[in-house]
């Protein structure tokens, strides 16, 4: 298995700079694994294929405005903060854009604090330090840190969350969850399909391509999950009823795979840390039974999860379908129901 294998051409007029309004009116692929058959829906149609007694699970972690401005000290040049990973009231690990940025060098941010690199940790990675906590400038100077294809979007920020967030804490919007509205919510739990919930903090990695020839040797960046006892209960007891666990986004598929590895007699508990699980084809699948998912990224780690799922022709085929009949890809796109 090569990072090649997970290439595939895609021209800029498929990737999506906007959203689809509404959220529910953006495009669905259906794929049955077993069969490789294909088919073309709305997303609010979803609930055709869904059973009394499946189980939804989604993400209910909330983006923050992670991305700063600021001016160097001294020399006052531009210097460009995001914020990764909180360590303490002051300290994080920051990619940080602007050259000279070395362990020592200060900045004032703009309408924040003064900060301080502490540690050059490779490429872009800096541990920073605060002189009082960021989060006091959250909503006067931070940016929602769209991802990189998206370009000059003006549209409402709020349009990058979804409809279950609650727990502040990702870089990135787990996208999936993007094309659900409360009215296509409240229609699913009336026809039998329960909700549960799960956290995963998403890191900027997410948009990262593998680079190395062999995807075994990609150092895949770890992110805080938490699954409770609640819904630990409802996936088990969806599974001793015969209902399907449905995986909404590839960060709900990484924390339950992530509980079940730590799972006792096949049933999983209240778990919450770090994870770095890489899932790659040749993975043994044992908390989920479908799969709401985007289209992804060539050669990254999330395509290459979708393709252990479904398996790698089957999906690149199913690419290359969704782009003879105009689907949008990557954050803003449409989605996928691999069951």
């Amino acid at each position: 298995m090569k990072t090649e294998d997970f290439a595939y051409d895609l021209p800029a007029e498929f990737i999506a700079q906007t959203p689809v309004e509404p959220r529910d009116h953006s495009r669905l692929l259906v794929l049955e694994r077993k069969t490789g058959k294909i088919s073309h829906h709305r997303f609010f149609e979803i609930g055709q294929f869904l059973h009394p007694g499946d189980l939804m699970v989604v993400n209910e972690t909330r983006v923050f405005p992670a991305r700063f401005y600021g001016r160097k000290l001294p020399g006052g040049g531009k210097v460009e903060l995001l914020l990764l990973k909180k360590l303490n009231d002051f300290r994080w690990e920051c990619l940080v854009g602007g050259s000279g940025m070395k362990p020592g060098r200060q900045m004032q941010v703009i309408e924040g604090p003064l900060a301080e690199v502490l540690e050059d940790l490779g490429e872009s990675r800096r541990l920073v330090r605060f002189a009082e906590p960021i989060e006091g400038a959250f909503e006067r100077a931070g940016h929602v840190p769209l991802p990189p294809y998206i370009h000059a979007y003006q549209g409402d920020t709020e349009r990058y969350q979804t409809i279950f967030n609650k727990t502040l804490g990702s870089a990135a919007a787990p996208t999936a969850g993007l094309h659900f509205t409360p009215g296509l919510l409240e229609k699913l739990q009336g026809q039998g399909v329960g909700l549960a919930k799960i956290d995963l903090h998403v890191g900027l990695d997410t948009f990262a391509p593998v680079t190395e020839e062999n995807p075994e040797a990609h150092h895949i960046h770890k992110e805080w999950c938490e699954i409770s006892a609640e819904t630990a209960q409802l996936i088990n007891q969806t599974r001793q009823n015969g209902g399907r666990v449905v995986a909404v986004g590839t960060t709900t598929v990484r924390t339950l795979e992530s509980a079940a590895a730590r799972s006792q007699n096949g049933l999983l508990q209240a778990w919450q840390g770090d994870t770095n699980l890489f899932i790659l084809p040749g993975y043994q699948f044992k908390a989920i039974d479908a799969m709401v998912t985007n289209f992804h990224l060539p050669k990254s780690t999330l395509l290459m999860l979708v393709s252990a799922f479904a398996g790698r022709q089957t999906m690149l085929n199913a690419y290359e379908v969704a782009k003879g009949e105009g689907y949008r890809f990557f954050s803003f796109g449409d989605a996928m129901l691999l069951m």
